[in-house]
């Protein structure tokens, strides 16, 4: 079982009370934050009144439209106004014999991470989401997943949480597991309202809060193509590797290609930041693909496969930069076609970093869950997962990175200050441009010494995973791999791997930021 948790932090702007049975012998009453530092008398109090509002109010708990996924939503102050707190979503395993351990360790971690966060919930809200098979009807689904849900009543239970709440959602239609069985609610569920049409909807678009799609649709944007083009994209990343490899695995060579690739990387960021983007993620993903060739795509993601490489790459993570940095490794994401899926763990994890950088943790979480499935021993995405679903502030991560490009910087402008003192005046070129003038990515080759964590800087290229890349997507439309020379082959063979794994031939070891 592969699936990988999802949590946020504690919600300072959502409230709702505790409930007793379906929800009807309470009014849970909702607060939704205009986004300011006000205390509760400046809220918008909303008032869910049934378990159709309860659900209603789902997507916009987390921010998209959870399929085939177990929802559990913590409460804080249950005698009072309950408060929304933390969230913790799991896909449903298609194996029940999963059930009881995904159900302890979904309460698990969702009360233990409340409690790092200094309040244990009160009670808890539980919510299955998952559409019916072919030839299924909902209710058959919520029945079938009933035995879920008391796995996750007991599971709660046992750490003294209660689940006031279980509802089932399937086909526009909800059920209540904690239903007394009065004949409250009908055998055939209840018909939810129109998404968008409820008072929470309405409050939350009033707050600015925004509900994107489902999570199927945000993995189609970082997915490989499986086009036409796919093909062409892979004939042009076994034409880099080939000529891209030998020199990574040279240790005189390796700088110059980081600077070779942080360069192309700098000139198609500024090409994206010159095109407006378009309305629509699609309309926009495809704009973005015609902005970024095969063989500079292919350039960069063999070049990105160094980890010190990457690592600079990473220091464009706010203001302008983050937005076009974001948009060309999302693009690259999908340029890693066919047997090249293992190598999209560093743009996926770069899209990851960026987006939680720049707040979005939703997309955050989605790109290095999906940077893990790519590669599960890709450190960084690891790390940067666990920080991002314990709610930690990347502000450290910032501070180091920027703490890096200053000293590159600093470094590179002594160099130039150096090599000026040794001319005279005369000899100096009269157009000649200050160091500290330059971008970033031409400021030196200066390298870091870290511990070493995950082994020395790799060029990636040099390992295959199949199994791996097979899970990724198949490798072309018709699902056959396109003729010609399987990637990782490279001159060296074994003995380059080898080389790579002791530091690329000489090369300063370096671990995982």
């Amino acid at each position: 079982m592969t699936n990988h948790s999802e949590a946020s932090g504690t919600s300072g702007n959502s409230d709702i009370s505790g409930q007793n049975g379906c929800g009807r012998s309470r009014e849970p009453s909702a607060y939704l934050g205009h986004g300011a530092t006000a205390g509760p008398r400046d809220e918008q109090q909303v008032t869910l009144r049934t378990p159709a509002e309860l659900a209603d109010a789902l997507p916009y708990l987390l921010g998209y439209r959870p399929e085939d996924s177990i929802v559990l939503v913590a409460l804080h102050d249950r005698d009072a106004r309950g408060r929304f707190g933390g969230r913790a979503r799991l896909g449903i395993p298609a194996q029940t014999d999963d059930w009881p351990s995904v159900a302890q360790q979904l309460a698990h971690g969702l009360v233990t991470g409340s409690e790092r966060r200094g309040v244990k919930p009160e009670s808890m809200v539980a919510f299955l989401c998952q559409d019916p098979a072919s030839g299924e009807s909902p209710r058959e689904v919520m029945e079938r997943l009933r035995p879920l849900a008391q796995l996750l009543r007991r599971a709660c239970g046992s750490l003294d949480v209660p689940v006031v709440e279980a509802l089932c959602i399937s086909d526009g239609r909800f059920w209540s597991y904690c239903c007394p069985g009065n004949g409250c609610c009908s055998a055939e569920g209840e018909q939810m309202g129109l998404p968008g049409t409820s008072v929470l909807a309405a409050a939350a678009t009033y707050a600015g809060l925004q509900v994107r799609g489902t999570l199927k649709e945000m993995r189609a944007r970082l997915l490989p193509w499986e086009t036409a083009a796919a093909l062409r994209q892979e004939a042009a990343l076994d034409a880099a590797q080939s000529a891209l490899v030998p020199r990574i695995l040279d240790a005189e060579n390796r700088a110059d290609v980081a600077e070779e690739t942080l360069a192309v990387a700098q000139r198609l960021m500024g090409r994206l930041a010159d095109t407006p983007t378009v309305s629509g993620t699609l309309d926009a993903d495809l704009r973005d693909d015609e902005l970024v060739g095969h063989d500079d795509a292919a350039t960069l993601i063999l070049g990105l496969q160094d980890r010190a490489t990457r690592d600079r790459a990473a220091e464009w993570m706010e203001g302008d930069e983050a937005d076009a940095a974001l948009r060309l490794w999302r693009a690259l994401a999908r340029r890693c076609v066919g047997p090249y899926g293992e190598h999209a763990a560093a743009p996926l994890t770069l899209v990851g970093w960026v987006a939680w950088s720049s707040g979005d943790e939703l997309e955050a979480r989605e790109a290095l869950a999906m940077a893990l499935a790519a590669d599960p021993d890709y450190l960084f995405a690891r790390l940067l997962h666990q920080a991002c679903n314990e709610g930690l502030d990347p502000e450290s991560i910032r501070r180091c990175l920027r703490a890096e490009r200053r000293g590159r910087d600093l470094a590179a402008a002594t160099a130039g200050a150096d090599a000026g003192s040794e001319k005279s005046p005369s000899d100096k070129s009269p157009d000649a441009t200050s160091t500290t003038d330059r971008p970033c990515v031409a400021a030196g080759t200066r390298r870091r010494r870290r511990p070493r964590s995950e082994g020395s800087p790799e060029a990636r290229p040099a390992r295959r995973s199949p199994g791996a890349a097979h899970a990724r997507r198949a490798r072309s439309t018709d699902g056959n791999p396109p003729a010609g020379r399987r990637p990782g082959r490279t001159a060296d063979g074994a003995s380059g791997r080898a080389r790579v794994r002791r530091g690329g031939g000489g090369q300063p070891t370096e671990g995982e930021s």
